[in-house]
């Protein structure tokens, strides 16, 4: 396992959309081991591959305490109700607002031999999911607010 660097906010990288993964081989897993490491050292609960520049659809997420959900090629299949409360990100250092996420969220996606699984969440672990989908897809949580949306163009412009 290895710690890789994180893509920060104003790196291009962040803004594209990832891949699907279509080989669920070795350079799959030392990736997903790779970012358990790098989730680990840095601190955070979730992780998606395009954070340590690899723009493929994975998202490691810690559930619990040494307890990892390993989320490949997800889909949101179903959503309910919304809350509002107070995300950050590692590609985002020192910069937290509230965002309004869905309280429940159910995907499909795939295990890291290419199984296909469904997964249901609710409250903290479903705004982790939908975080972390919004990565895969270009999207930053300081999208979704006025306040992160003046923090965010202060750094995309100097980039």
């Amino acid at each position: 396992m290895s710690v890789r660097n994180i893509v920060k906010i104003g790196n291009a990288t962040l803004r594209k959309k990832s891949k699907p993964v279509v080989d669920f081989g070795e350079s799959l897993s030392t990736l997903l081991e790779d970012m358990k490491a790098t989730m680990q050292e840095k601190g955070g609960v979730g992780i998606a591959a395009v954070q340590v520049g690899v723009l493929r659809r994975a998202i490691v997420i810690e559930v619990e305490e040494g307890e990892y959900l390993e989320i490949i090629n997800p889909e949101i299949v179903k959503t309910r109700g919304k809350v509002t409360d107070s995300e950050g990100c590692l590609s985002i250092p020192d910069f937290y607002c509230d965002v309004e996420r869905p309280k429940y969220v159910k995907i499909k996606a795939q295990d890291r031999n290419g199984d296909e699984f469904y997964f249901e969440a609710k409250d903290y672990i479903a705004r982790c999911i939908c975080h972390e989908i919004d990565h895969l897809n270009g999207v930053l949580f300081v999208d979704y607010t006025e306040e992160g949306q003046i923090y965010r163009d202060r750094f995309e412009r100097l980039n």
